[in-house]
């Protein structure tokens, strides 16, 4: 720890990482530890909120995706309760449009996963740093990302994805063989 002149410890800053992932929080909530931060975690909403209310995070790292409420409203609430929270989006389903929406509800930042450490420590630079890749996603990359989460959300019963993405079940079968596209 730091000493502020006054012969007390400075305090570290703290990072709250808000996953879903138990082992991709616990890995960044580690790699946080080594670089100088005090580090508290938190698997979804209710939980990232409890913890900012007990000790507001001067970082969060937020997942898009979780059960039950998003990280989108993480976001949200975070910046309500704390406007000076820097905050850094993680999402494996990246599109422009939550990136847009992020940003809007007050996020300094949105990276796709996978992130480490250092990757995101560079997005709380802000929007200069470059954390949205220039290139976008291909539309095939992007339709395959959609189909897969989908597929996901309802729970891998292909028929129920296919009635739910207007596809004949088939068809959907097809293009899930295929490997991802590149970007």
């Amino acid at each position: 720890m730091a000493n502020t002149g006054s012969g007390q410890p400075a305090a570290l800053p703290l990072m709250l990482i808000v996953d879903d992932d138990e082992v991709l929080r616990e890995r960044l909530a580690r790699a946080f530890r080594t670089r100088g931060y005090e580090v508290a975690t938190a698997a979804d909403y209710e939980q990232a909120l409890a913890q900012a209310r007990r000790d507001s995070p001067e970082f969060a790292v937020v997942d898009l995706r979780m059960p039950g409420r998003t990280g989108l409203e993480v976001v949200r609430d975070l910046r309500a309760l704390d406007p000076a929270t820097k905050i850094v989006v993680l999402t494996g389903y990246g599109s422009i449009a939550t990136a847009v929406e992020a940003m809007r509800l007050g996020a300094t930042n949105y990276l796709p996963k996978p992130a480490d450490a250092d990757d995101i420590l560079a997005a709380f630079g802000g929007p200069s740093s470059m954390a949205i890749p220039a290139d976008p996603p291909s539309l095939a990359r992007t339709e395959w990302e959609h189909i897969n989460r989908v597929l996901s959300d309802c729970g891998g019963n292909v028929s129920a994805a296919a009635r739910r993405l207007g596809l004949h079940r088939r068809s959907l079968q097809r293009k899930l063989q295929k490997y991802p596209p590149r970007t």
